[in-house]
Parts: C-alpha cells; sequence; structure tokens
C-alpha cells in the first residue's frame, strides 16, 4: 500500500490537522519519491564521521589504528577466545576497555562480538533524565538467532605469542583464524589462504561513551573582557572533553535535527564501524533491499558506480527509484563473496540504522606484470548508528553452504499455505464486499485461474483494524463463502498503527494494558498514520504479542473465516509525522531499548506476533499462517512472504523487478515477489502482459494497484492480452507441484527459489553479474523473461554443455557452454528453456484454483540429458495447510531415468516406512501417475505400449513417439501410466 510522502506532509501537527480528511479519504494525487525526505551519508552525523573517519585513515600515510588487545587478557577454552581491546582515546594515552568474544561455532561458523564495559556495566550517565537502557542493544540475537550457536570445543590453538593468537577449526580444523593483537585484526583463512578480513584498513571504529561537558556560564562581562573570556572558556572545554581524532565532527554527537524534528540522543556517540576485505574477490551479493544489479556496485564514485553507501534503515519509500543504494522497506546484513570456485560471506547482526561502503582494488604479485594475473578484492565499510559489534563469519567454499551456515543460525523459509503460490489478485481498494463477488464471478466467466484475493485498508470502519464497513462490507461472511465455495481465500490488510479514538475497543485495550511504543519520555507514543491519531503495538513486549495474537480468533475478528489471511503492511513502522517517515529514534520500546537500537527489528516482531496469531483461532485448530510483510529483517523468512513494495508501472520497474526477487533469495528469504502490473500508475497492455508473464515465476505472484490507477483485473484487458495472460497463469498453475516442491526444498535447506547464475554454476565467471534470467527450484527450468517494450527476442546466455530444449515446443536450442543464444520471444511467447537430465512434475487440468487441484494426476516432464541416458528428479506433496507434515504425513518422491536399464522409475525420497498414513494420505491414494512425456526420447522406444510395475503388479500403458524433426527432439509420451504417485513403481521401456 501506498507511504505517507505521497501526502507531503510536514512534521507540524496543524498540517496534519488541516489534512485529516485526506489522511482518512480515498486518495490524493501520487507524486514520486522525494529523495531529500530520507537522509544521505552526511546527513545522518555517525555515517559522515565514521566515513570521515575512513578518509582519515586512508589517506594519512602514518595511520595506526588505536585499538589493540591486551595481550595477558587473552584466553581460550571450549571453542571460545575471549579478551579485551584498549582503544587509545587521547595523546594521554587514556583507554576505554572494549571486551571482545570470538566464538568458533560446531558449523565451521566464526562470531565476533565486541561490547563497551562501561556501558555493559551501566556505568554511564544518560541527559535529560532519560528511561532508556544504558547497554548497548544486545536482545537481537533473541529475535534473530533460532540455532547454530554450539560451540566447537575441537577448536584448537595453532600458534600463539604476544602478539598474535592463531585459533584452527570447522571441518577437519580447515578453517584458521589469525588475532593480531597491536593493532587488532582478525584474518580468516581457508585451506591456508586469506579470505576475508577484519580491520585489515583500520577503520574500526567503537565510539565509546563519553559525558557532555556544558562550557560554564560566562561571568558578567566587562567592557573589553570579551574576546579573552571566551578564549579562557574554549581552553576549559577542550581540557575536559576526550580529544576526537584530528578534524572529526563533534556537531552531532549529543543531537540531530532532520526534518523538522529533533533526535535527543541521551547516550552521546555510540556507533560502530568496522572494515571487512573479500581477499581475491570481485563479485559481492546480498543486503537487500535496495534497487540496482544483483552483483553489487562500489560506493564512493566513479564511472558506473554510487556516491553513496548501500543504506540499511527500514522506510516508507513510495515509488522508490531505480539503481540506487537508497533505502528500501526492509533489511538483511547479510553479505557474499564470490569468485572461481569459491565463496565466503559475513553476517552483520545490528538491527541499528547501518551504510555499507564497497570499493575494490587490483593487486599484483609481479609488479611488472602490466595486470596479467592481477587479483581484485572487495573492501567494505560497515557503519551502525549503536548496538554490539557482532558478525559472523562464513567460509564457504560453496553458495550452498553459504545459505546453509546462514540459515543454521537465522532459520529457513516457512513450509506455506500451498495456495499462496498460486496467484493474488489485489489493489487498493475494493470498494464493496459486492465488488469482490464480481471479480471472483469474473475470474471465472474469461476462465482466469486465481486463488487469492485482497483488501487493502477500506474495507474497515474508518481504519479501525479488525472491523469492517458496515456499509460497504455489510456481510464480510457471505462473501467469504463464496469464495471458498470454489477453494479461494480471502487477505485483509492490518498494520500496526492503532487509530487511537475513544470506543475503539483495541485501542482501549492497547493503552490500558500499557503495550504500545512509547515516547521518550516513557508516555504513549502519538503519531499519525492512515487512521489520523495512531499509537504503534510495541511487539518486542511479550505480553502484547499475546495480546495481538487473540485478536485474531475468529470470535474476536468477527467476519473473518478459516479462509481469511493477513496483510502487514506499514510496518517498518511507517509515522507520516515522524522523522524519515518512521518514529523518533529516541522512542522506548520494552525494556527501555531506544527505537535507533531495534528499528530495522521492528517489522518482524509485528509480522511474527500476525503468525502467531493466525496457527490458532479457534480451539483445535493449527494451521500454517499465511502473513504477507513489507518491512523485514534476517529471520523474517520463518514467518511469510515480502514484496519489494511500491513500484511503478513502468517497463524499468519491470526490468528492475528481477534482481531485486534475487537478492532476496540469495539472501535467505526467498518467499518474495514485485507488484505484477507496477502499484503506481496505468500499465500500457504490453507492459501489463508482459509483467504477468514475468509474474508467473515470482515466488510470490501478486498483482497490484493503486487506488487512483484505472481497473486493471486480467479480463479487462481485451484480446489478445486477455488470452495470453490466461496461458501465462496457467503455466504457473500447470508448475505448482514443482513450485511446491522447491519450497520444501527451501524450508529443509533455505536454498533459493529461483536460483541466479552465480549459485547454479559457480564456477563460470561470465555468469557472475548476470540477473535478468534464472534457474527455477532444481526443476532444469530456466526463465528470461521480457523486460523491454516491442522487443520480441531475448538472448539467454547457455551456462554449460547441456542440451537445452524449448519448454512449450521440445525445439533443441542450438547453444554451446558460456555463449548467447538468440530466442523468438512474440508477445504470446515466454522465453523458457529445459535443461536436459531433469524430471519436473506438473498438474495440467485447468481448475479455477490451486485447492480445486488438491486431487488431481500428475504429469512427469523427462528432459533427456545429453548424454541421452539420464535424468533425476522429485516431488513432494503434503495437505498443504496443518503442520501434519513435521509427523511424517507427506509424500516425497525420487524419480530416475535409466538409459541403459530403458526404465523411468519411483522410489521413496526418504525412509519413510514406520510412517503410519493419516487421513490425508489415505485419500492421496486414488491419485495417480496420468502421463510421462519424455523430451528426448531415443528412436529405440519409438513402440506403442510399455510396461508398468507397481505395488505387486504389472500392467501395460499406451506410449505415443514423436520422432525429431526441423530442429524439434524427439519425445514419447506414456498415457494413463495408472500408479499411484505416493508407491514405488517402473516404466519400462525394453
Amino acid at each position: 500500500m501506498l507511504g505517507s510522502g505521497q501526502l507531503s506532509m510536514s512534521g507540524g501537527w496543524t498540517a496534519y490537522l488541516c489534512l485529516a480528511s485526506a489522511l482518512t479519504g480515498l486518495f490524493v494525487p501520487a507524486v514520486a519519491v522525494k529523495e531529500h525526505d530520507f537522509k544521505k551519508c552526511d546527513q545522518a552525523g555517525f555515517c559522515r564521521r565514521n566515513r570521515a573517519f575512513a578518509d582519515h585513515a586512508l589517506s594519512y600515510t602514518g595511520w595506526e589504528s588505536p585499538y589493540n588487545i591486551l595481550a595477558e587478557s587473552t584466553s581460550f577454552r571450549d571453542g571460545q577466545l575471549q579478551a579485551t581491546i584498549l582503544k587509545t582515546i587521547n595523546d594521554n594515552g587514556e583507554t576505554v576497555r572494549l571486551p571482545i568474544t570470538v566464538s568458533f561455532l560446531e558449523s565451521g561458523t566464526a562470531r565476533v562480538t565486541v561490547d563497551e564495559e562501561k556501558r555493559q556495566k551501566g556505568e554511564i550517565e544518560l541527559r535529560h533524565d532519560s528511561k532508556a537502557s544504558k547497554e548497548r542493544y544486545n536482545e537481537a540475537e533473541q529475535w534473530v538467532i533460532v540455532g547454530g550457536l554450539t560451540l566447537d570445543k575441537e577448536a584448537k590453538v595453532g600458534y600463539e605469542d604476544k602478539t598474535q593468537i592463531t585459533v584452527q577449526y570447522g571441518p577437519e580444523s580447515k578453517y584458521e583464524a589469525t588475532v593480531k593483537f597491536a593493532p587488532f585484526s582478525i584474518d580468516f583463512k581457508r585451506d591456508g589462504n586469506t579470505h576475508i578480513k577484519l580491520n585489515d584498513k583500520g577503520l574500526l571504529n567503537m565510539e565509546h561513551w563519553r559525558p557532555k561537558i556544558e562550557p560554564p556560564p560566562a561571568p558578567e562581562k566587562k567592557e573589553g573582557e570579551e574576546n579573552s573570556s571566551e578564549a579562557e572558556n574554549a581552553e576549559t572545554t577542550a581540557a575536559q572533553v576526550p580529544e576526537p581524532y584530528p578534524g572529526e565532527d563533534t556537531s552531532t554527537w549529543w543531537d540531530e535535527s532532520f526534518g523538522g524534528n529533533t533526535d535527543s540522543k541521551p547516550r552521546g556517540p555510540e556507533s560502530v564501524a568496522l572494515d571487512i576485505s573479500f581477499v581475491g574477490y570481485e563479485h559481492i551479493y546480498g543486503i537487500p533491499s535496495h534497487t540496482g544489479p544483483l552483483s553489487l556496485r562500489q560506493t564512493r564514485g566513479g564511472e558506473g558506480n554510487y556516491n553513496e553507501p548501500y543504506r540499511m534503515y527500514n522506510a516508507d519509500v513510495f515509488e522508490y527509484i531505480l539503481d540506487s543504494p537508497m533505502t528500501l522497506y526492509g533489511s538483511i546484513p547479510f553479505l557474499q563473496a564470490h569468485r572461481k570456485d569459491s565463496s565466503v560471506g559475513i553476517f552483520w547482526l545490528n538491527a541499528a540504522e547501518t551504510w555499507v561502503d564497497i570499493t575494490k582494488e587490483k593487486e599484483s604479485k609481479n609488479p611488472l606484470a602490466l595486470g596479467i594475473g592481477s587479483k581484485t578484492s572487495t573492501n567494505t565499510h560497515w557503519i551502525s548508528e549503536a548496538g554490539l559489534l557482532d558478525v559472523f563469519v562464513f567460509l564457504g567454499p560453496t553458495p550452498q553452504d553459504l545459505i546453509r551456515k546462514y540459515s543454521e543460525l537465522t532459520g529457513t523459509t516457512a513450509m506455506p499455505q500451498e495456495f499462496s503460490l498460486g496467484y493474488h489478485q489485489c489493489r487498493w481498494n475494493y470498494v464493496s464486499d459486492e465488488d469482490v463477488k464480481d471479480v471472483d464471478r469474473k475470474m471465472d466467466k474469461y476462465h482466469i485461474p486465481y486463488d487469492v484475493i485482497w483488501l487493502d485498508i477500506e474495507y474497515t470502519d474508518d481504519k479501525k483494524y479488525f472491523t469492517w464497513d458496515a456499509h460497504s462490507f455489510a456481510d464480510p461472511i457471505g462473501m467469504g463463502k463464496q469464495l471458498e465455495s470454489h477453494g479461494r481465500q480471502l487477505v485483509t490488510i492490518i498494520d500496526p498503527h492503532i487509530k487511537n479514538v475513544d470506543g475503539y475497543k483495541v485501542s482501549e485495550e492497547l493503552k490500558s494494558q500499557k503495550f504500545a511504543v512509547n515516547n521518550k519520555d516513557g508516555e504513549i507514543f502519538e503519531g499519525w498514520c492512515w487512521p489520523g491519531s495512531s499509537n504503534w503495538i510495541d511487539g518486542f513486549n511479550t505480553a502484547a504479542r499475546k495480546w495481538w495474537a487473540t485478536l485474531f480468533k475468529y470470535a474476536k475478528f468477527e467476519g473473518s473465516m478459516r479462509n481469511t489471511w493477513i496483510w502487514n503492511d506499514m510496518n517498518e513502522p511507517s509515522v507520516f509525522n515522524g522523522p524519515e517517515t518512521t518514529m523518533p529514534k529516541d522512542n522506548l520500546h520494552y525494556g527501555n531499548w531506544e527505537h535507533r537500537d531495534i528499528h530495522n527489528l521492528y517489522g518482524l516482531t509485528f509480522h511474527n506476533a500476525t503468525f502467531e496469531g493466525l496457527k490458532s483461532r479457534e480451539t483445535g485448530e493449527f494451521r500454517r499462517p499465511f502473513v504477507l510483510t513489507r518491512s523485514f529483517f534476517a529471520g523474517s523468512q520463518r514467518l511469510g512472504a515480502m514484496w519489494t513494495g511500491d513500484n511503478q508501472a513502468a517497463w524499468d520497474h519491470l526490468e528492475g523487478s528481477i534482481p531485486m526477487v534475487l537478492s532476496q533469495n540469495i539472501a535467505g528469504f526467498p518467499f518474495s515477489g514485485a507488484d505484477v502490473g507496477g502499484f503506481f500508475g496505468n500499465p500500457e497492455k504490453e507492459l501489463l502482459t508482459r509483467w504477468y508473464q514475468a509474474g508467473a515465476f515470482y515466488p510470490f505472484f501478486r498483482a497490484h494497484a493503486h487506488i487512483d490507477s484505472r481497473r486493471r483485473e486480467p479480463y479487462l484487458a481485451g484480446e489478445p492480452y486477455t488470452t495470453i495472460i490466461a496461458a501465462a497463469l496457467r503455466l504457473r498453475y500447470s508448475l505448482l507441484p514443482s513450485w511446491y516442491t522447491a519450497f520444501r526444498q527451501s524450508y529443509l535447506t533455505n536454498e533459493p527459489i529461483v536460483k541466479p547464475m552465480f549459485y547454479t554454476h559457480p564456477n563460470e565467471e561470465a555468469g557472475f553479474a548476470i540477473d535478468d534470467q534464472f534457474f527455477v527450484g532444481n526443476t532444469g527450468l530456466l526463465a528470461k523473461p521480457v523486460t523491454h517494450k516491442e522487443k520480441e527476442t531475448v538472448d539467454i546466455w547457455i551456462p554449460d554443455n547441456e542440451v537445452y530444449y524449448d519448454y512449450f515446443t521440445y525445439d533443441i536450442i542450438p547453444s554451446s557452454k558460456g555463449k548467447t543464444v538468440t530466442l523468438d520471444a512474440p508477445l504470446n511467447k515466454i522465453p523458457l528453456l529445459m535443461q536436459g537430465g531433469h524430471i519436473f512434475t506438473r498438474r495440467d487440468r485447468p481448475r479455477r484454483s490451486s485447492t480445486l487441484m488438491k486431487w488431481d494426476d500428475y504429469t512427469l516432464v523427462v528432459t533427456v540429458g545429453k548424454d541421452g541416458k539420464t535424468a533425476e528428479g522429485d516431488l513432494y506433496v503434503d495437505d498443504g495447510d496443518s503442520y501434519d507434515f513435521e509427523k511424517g504425513q507427506y509424500i516425497y518422491r525420487k524419480f530416475t531415468l535409466d538409459g541403459d536399464a530403458k526404465t523411468i522409475s519411483s522410489v521413496d525420497g526418504e525412509d519413510r516406512k514406520k510412517v503410519k498414513e493419516g487421513d490425508w494420505m489415505k485419500k492421496m491414494h486414488q491419485v495417480t501417475v496420468d502421463k510421462i512425456i519424455i523430451v528426448g526420447a531415443p528412436a529405440s522406444w519409438d513402440k506403442k505400449e510399455v510396461t508398468v510395475e507397481s505395488e505387486g503388479k504389472t500392467w501395460t500403458a499406451t506410449l505415443e513417439y514423436t520422432p525429431a524433426g526441423k530442429g524439434r527432439a524427439a519425445f514419447a509420451v506414456v498415457k494413463k501410466v495408472g500408479a499411484r504417485i505416493g508407491a514405488d513403481w517402473k516404466v519400462s521401456f525394453a
């Protein structure tokens, strides 16, 4: 849904009161993002200071980092190194003590945590009589980390002296961490080679606590004494304040203003920063969400580079601009570096505002080599406003290893409701329950499948969540029942801002039970959002979350049903009259943590509270929730889906959506998508059609539109567009078994659902920067959507020597490894290839929704590999709704083509013989394999029938063989196979 910036409001209350009707009315005209409403680095004091610190350190030849480990403080035990870093803060040699812990984990991951002793012990004074916690925020782990912290007790000290210590750890002790004491740095090695360095450039900067020394009041001056008194006061102040490095800007140490709001900063300066170098790595990926290429750009200027660091500060950025490091709605501070044959990465666990600078440098072992044999390294500079320095280091060596190790810490993708992989129809807003039912009927009339229709904020009674507008939505149960009658769902929006008005029970309970976020004075924070005056639930409060969960009970949220689900929007949080359209940083949350400490976590806590509320909405119910979130952080993948926010109906936004979705996938949050058609504006019909074709390959597939946009349901497009769009939707639905299988794999390992070339082919350097094509799960389906106006061809890069077939025609693509091939792509054609060597599943019978496909038979598609003999694949099925899969109530099959034996077989993919079948598994006995399509079938299979063996029985099935011709591969179709999908079976072509 639209963010506040569209309203162009100032921070003044008067302006908001005057515009109250606009806030609660239908709409106001949209305008483009106003970059000046959001900070650049030089407008964020801590970012400006740390960038200046870096400039000073890197330009001063005599620079030496003032951070040194006290050698006698080091101890190593049970996989953990502990020591004290001394930070020298002035020329007199005064120091600040910073406890450091380096934990070596059984997984092979290393964790480096640095705290500040004075803050840790509460030995600081807060200004303004603040109630804020004195410690650096140390509870992010409680929200983000779910496992993987077991220490590696086999880790051992390999070398130690008074200047350094080397620890060997990980599988077969093949990893090493050398901690140097003076100045402090850490060198991480794998197989004897350096891959990652911490503080190699000396940019570590942990702003320690210091008192603010106010200048003494000036005595009454006599004539002629003004100048001498001012000089004396300046000398006194200078003597009392710890000296910063030469030229440091101290103007924002104690308070900071932006956009008419002033941050009181009761704890003073407290940022943390560190340089992390990836030695020999040119390509780095991750840290979503941003627009721009998948392989991240440099940020210190120069041709093709950015001038600003990548920013992570979850914000309501409406109509965002493309190719920019500007912050968006969510943040995942997980970064990967990749080169041929090797991947490494880091995870920066900090929920405060964070900026990341990126630069690259070339090195050459031989200065006379003139670039021959040179390698590129990437240097990153991480800067967070507050909190601990807490970084996890992953040494790979593959992209899959990085995702697996990261997910051991933060969790894997939630096993979704199966319907949520279908198509979602949304706009701001469907105006009534009759409007919803009319759209539902017309989708059926035009044979357009869909699973979910969505309601934006206008369905409520005057923007009060958990209510319905009595006039427009007088019969929500009747509406829900019509949808339910053909397996469809309803999603309603519920945001964290609660309308502050008397007589609204949710508001009264929120305030009376002290479940709201407080302002800096400890009183309930009041701000403005869609309802006008609002308060915000504090998801960090356990009692508040439990209360919030109760609001979703069917008995409390009257009008909701079993097919009602939730959309959490505006949860950055968006505050219309707040700084940068969000909360003041000195607001207080449960535990007296400042909002600055936890900002990027807020959306996750709200998402989590809603997720828990949907698990059980009546006695005896325990179901998988579906909750879409706009704001997210590391760990949000455990809770549902996200989308890329308020995009525009423009070709470049279609093009830009693909690297954004790929970035989410490789950063551990694969259930992602972009608004099909663009949220703002009115897409031309060609653009809308191409966007549906692309959206059919987003893991989360939803069309959405602004209230001021013209209606654009698929049936309104007219011919030939409606037919083409419907074909794209039917393609998505036919492949739902393969999509669901991919999600199950992501549930197990968190691997991407859609995979970029560097991930699937990590040794092919030409593919490292490609971000406009991708593989779907493990199907071998290679998609490259058309994203340019009037473009009727595409160039697809082929990453290997395997054979590729056109999905629709079975044509053999004339390709070779590392080369591009040009394919025809008229408007009615989706560029989609099948890589040889795979077996994937479909359900080919057209249905109105995924629910109605539940008991349909399956089609297997076998793409014979280049060797003419092999292919393999899998299928996962469960009831798509409950958690019974955790009790073994699912089907998992492995399919294999054995060309030598001339068989295709299905076996249980896991040893599940002891699982007792429940009702769902018993009912699945009626579901069979309907047909098997073999693309690239050998000529020896040109016969009329095949033999099928299963469950002690043997029978024959019809085989239709079509020989190769005019560039098309030979193919065979086995019809009415008849074997149960959940049973072992074998089809013999001998």
